[in-house]
């Protein structure tokens, strides 16, 4: 790695990421895994961006259930494996019931959502469908979290779409050789 590289590697290595054990976050490790080590391509680009995720990660002003949720609906969005794998467990962790994960995961739209999750489906769902959201989901959604809740929002399905842009790009396999997650469309 080039200098501006090891910065960028070190505060991955020593932010938030490694009290979490996050494979990007691996002590003695000579690489960044994916997408961190595709961004380090350009030291810039990956310090400002893995900056971004450390936020919408962390700091968000989402409760980790249906911060979760939303990612997972952009990795099934994307049918990104790797996605899928790294957050189904930190959903789960998060609170949300594997029912609604799993329902998700078959392409179904989730039974038995609480009502903030379904104010989350409806807004992510509605805003890829259709490149932007109702003024009704709009309002549903800021009655629900408040506007910095739907700006969290936004910017978590956008982030993670373009870590599972990267991940896609770059193939990054599931650990061990273990199966993908997601069934085929």
């Amino acid at each position: 790695m080039t200098p501006d590289q090891r910065a960028v590697a070190d505060a991955i290595r020593t932010g938030p990421r490694a009290s979490v054990g996050s494979p990007a976050a691996a002590q003695g490790a000579t690489s960044l895994s994916s997408p961190f080590n595709v961004w380090n391509r350009s030291p810039e680009l990956a310090d400002r961006v893995q900056k971004l995720g450390e936020y919408l990660r962390f700091r968000t002003s989402l409760p980790p259930r249906l911060n979760e949720f939303a990612i997972l609906i952009t990795a099934r969005r994307w049918d990104s494996q790797y996605e899928w794998f790294a957050h189904h467990r930190l959903a789960m962790a998060g609170g949300l019931d594997p029912a609604v994960a799993e329902d998700l995961r078959n392409n179904r739209v989730p039974a038995n959502m609480k009502p903030d999750e379904q104010v989350v489906y409806d807004f992510v769902t509605e805003y890829f469908d259709h490149r932007g959201v109702s003024d009704a989901t709009y309002k549903r959604a800021v009655t629900a979290f408040g506007e910095r809740g739907v700006a969290d929002l936004v910017a978590v399905t956008g982030y993670y779409m373009l870590v599972s842009m990267t991940l896609n790009v770059d193939r990054t396999p599931i650990p061990d050789g273990g199966p993908k997650p997601l069934p085929a469309r």
